[in-house]
């Protein structure tokens, strides 16, 4: 298997403590994407979205743990019923707003990753391609409730 990095992001986070713990907790937080020069043609057409879909490398993350207390519960769950970042192969996944691209830099808001994230591929949201209504979201309908201001601590840090 080979993954490529394509770019890089660049927040204002530099430790997982105080990091939105997903990008709809992020409250508008900013950050830019720089593609690399060499996949930058690759951004053709892409102004025209207003959100797009990111794929990137958890880069500070070592080891994982099958069961976990993620950051809403205090409750150990299953590693593949949470979104947490120490995971057998580390790779993340965030919808962000485009607020608009200059050249190879893509100014995005909405961001929940450290400074220095690698980038591995985006793409552009398309509701009608990534909504489902007839959603259940397991063990988080209660604790979805009060998520506004939640923010990492350190339980995944390595």
């Amino acid at each position: 298997m080979e993954v490529t990095q394509i770019g890089v992001i660049h927040t204002q986070f530099k430790e997982s403590k105080g990091t939105p713990i997903q990008p709809k907790m992020g409250n508008g937080a900013r950050g830019t994407i720089e593609i690399f020069s060499r996949f930058a043609p690759g951004l053709k057409d892409l102004d025209g979205f207003s959100h797009v879909v990111l794929l990137y490398y958890f880069h500070l993350s070592e080891g994982y743990s099958l069961e976990v207390t993620p950051y809403l519960d205090d409750k150990l769950r299953g590693l593949f019923a949470t979104r947490a970042p120490r995971r057998p192969s580390p790779l993340g996944m965030s919808v962000v707003r485009l607020e608009k691209i200059e050249g190879n830099i893509l100014h995005v808001a909405d961001v929940d990753m450290i400074d220095g994230t690698p980038i591995l591929d985006l793409k552009p949201y398309v509701p009608i391609f990534d909504e489902d209504v007839d959603v259940r979201v397991g063990w988080l309908e209660e604790k979805l409730k009060n998520t506004k201001s939640k923010r990492a601590d350190r339980r995944f840090d390595s």
